[in-house]
């Protein structure tokens, strides 16, 4: 697996290569999806246990691409450590490590031709969601936008009054415990722009029809916005 694409593979419209990401000490697997003339790139922190392969996040992407943005799929977690984490479940709980793998992602991204010049926004869901807000806290230069899923951006704790990037939280109506968790976390939030949206008839993973297309056209619309 390459750590380079090519321009030439990667100005096929609407094409999805696949990436090694160096992230610090580890290589991470990804998929990044190149529309054509792309405003910018989003990348994906995915939630408890999920990875790039979650279809959730791969239908998000789907959208972004068709409003002609980019997207970074990646496992944060190596294959070692996902059969680890399979009986354990707490890599996937720690968000500094999974926040560390993010920052190494947006580094990449800032080194890779084909995204060098792209304003980067993180789209987050779960566990994902907190460690999406320590790394646009950490990389404010970079980070642009963030948009969480059904996220805990509670568990993001101190980072939150860091961050600058204009944050849209979305949270499914029948998910009670995490929309109180939601709103505590956006009186927290720093960022000038920042919204709480709460979807009608979701639960926890937007399972209900209609919902998921809802969540992504509501990113596809924050990331256009902030994105340039």
């Amino acid at each position: 697996m390459r750590e380079k694409l090519t321009q030439e593979e990667g100005t096929l419209s609407g094409s999805v290569q696949p990436v090694r990401v160096n992230a610090g000490q580890v290589a991470l697997e990804g998929n990044l999806g190149l529309p054509e003339n792309p405003r910018g790139v989003v990348l994906f922190a995915h939630g408890s246990g999920s990875g790039r392969h979650s279809p959730r996040n791969i239908f998000v992407a789907e959208q972004l691409r068709k409003a002609r943005l980019a997207t970074l799929l990646i496992d944060l977690l190596t294959e070692e450590e996902e059969v680890v984490d399979h009986y354990t479940m707490h890599l996937r709980f720690d968000i500094g490590l999974l926040a560390d793998r993010l920052v190494g992602a947006i580094d990449w991204l800032a080194a890779e031709p084909l995204t060098d010049a792209l304003s980067v926004g993180c789209f987050g869901a779960s566990t994902g969601a907190a460690a999406a807000l320590v790394a646009a806290a950490r990389r404010p230069d970079r980070v642009q936008a963030a948009v969480s899923r059904g996220g805990r951006p509670d568990l993001a704790a101190e980072a939150l009054p860091a961050v600058r990037a204009p944050t849209l939280l979305i949270v499914g109506g029948l998910d009670h415990v995490v929309i109180g968790l939601n709103e505590q976390a956006h009186a927290r939030l720093a960022s000038p722009v920042k919204e709480l949206v709460i979807v009608p008839g979701a639960s926890h993973l937007f399972e209900e029809p209609g919902t998921l297309a809802e969540v992504a056209r509501l990113a596809a619309d924050w990331f256009t916005r902030h994105l340039d």
